[in-house]
């Protein structure tokens, strides 16, 4: 084991230079966990409601089935480029798109300011989450009520379209569930004396959901842990994970320059810009719109895996094949 001593990272080719890292945040899905395979799940609830409404029955046990079998079989072009767009998103967050975009096609019929929908509508796909305009009150007591309902039900297709078959074969064999490195990385961090948190869209519940899965593939959990925390989302109350990560640096007194983040998606990546962090995207082979996205929120550099070579040159990381 390496002795513990101050992480000093150098990348000479983006706007942070020399720094000394004493914290990371790390999203989940994507950039360490390979468990979800979310966005054929989004896609295809997301255009359901989008297409159909969503009738007094959407949540049943019989409509999950049916969401279940059409899910991964073909492409739907909105909402396929939505989960694109709106990765590292809150998922109350997208499922609040689907909910404005069945509006918007007159597939919900509801009290509200149509022209106000829209923009909302638009500014969602840009990564937007919050807003100080209000709607209806008919509006937000709808969206208040399915928004988590529709949430669940997403989550219910996800388990069994792929999460509960994956997390059986990752009880096994967890390191074909993990992004190359990601252990090594992390352990690399802890024994350097940084900090490591766990921050996700996704609801964290004690011994469910996201929270068995890294227990799963072997991460521990726990003040003085490898990784001290993971901190989500929850079923009713929207938690950006911009947000999130704020108030994260905030209660731990970590100034810009010292955080590392780490993540696939819009969100975090624009959080660790705005916190002054040094941010690592991580993406798989031919994710060209992912990468577009991630570098305009701020990446400094993005790897394919943590045996990429830019790690071994700005924080002296190296993995032996």
């Amino acid at each position: 084991m390496e002795d513990k001593k101050a992480l000093v990272i150098e990348d000479k080719n983006s706007r942070c230079g020399k720094r000394t890292i004493k914290y990371a945040f790390h999203d989940v899905d994507g950039t360490h966990s390979l468990i979800r395979n979310w966005p054929p799940v989004m896609s295809v609830v997301l255009n359901d409601v989008i297409e159909n409404g969503l009738p007094e029955d959407y949540d049943s046990t019989d409509n999950v089935k049916r969401l279940t079998d059409k899910a991964g079989k073909q492409k739907y072009a909105e909402t396929d480029k939505f989960c694109v767009e709106s990765a590292g998103l809150s998922g109350l967050t997208q499922m609040e798109w689907a909910i404005r975009r069945a509006i918007e096609e007159k597939k919900i019929d509801i009290d509200c300011d149509y022209e106000l929908n829209s923009y909302k509508i638009k500014q969602i796909w840009l990564g937007k989450e919050t807003f100080e305009q209000r709607d209806t009150e008919q509006m937000e007591e709808y969206l208040s009520e399915n928004t988590p309902k529709l949430f669940k039900l997403y989550e219910k297709v996800l388990n069994a379209y792929c999460r509960d078959i994956n997390l059986e074969k990752a009880k096994k064999d967890p390191e074909s569930f993990m992004v190359r490195g990601s252990m090594q990385f992390i352990d690399f961090l802890h024994n350097r004396g940084v900090k490591n948190y766990f921050v996700t869209g996704a609801v964290v519940e004690e011994g469910k959901g996201m929270f068995e899965e890294v227990v799963t593939l072997g991460y521990k959990l726990g003040a003085g842990q490898q990784m001290e925390g993971l901190i989500g989302s929850s079923w009713n109350h929207k938690l950006p994970k911009v947000d999130i990560m704020k108030e994260l640096a905030e209660k731990l007194g970590a100034k810009g320059d010292e955080i590392l983040v780490l993540g696939d998606g819009r969100s975090e990546i624009t959080a660790g810009k705005e916190l002054g962090a040094y941010n690592i995207g991580r993406l798989g082979k031919g994710a060209e719109r992912q990468r577009e996205i991630l570098l305009e929120c701020g990446a400094d550099i993005i790897i394919e895996d943590f045996y990429d070579e830019k790690l071994k040159q700005i924080f002296g990381f190296e993995i032996a094949e």
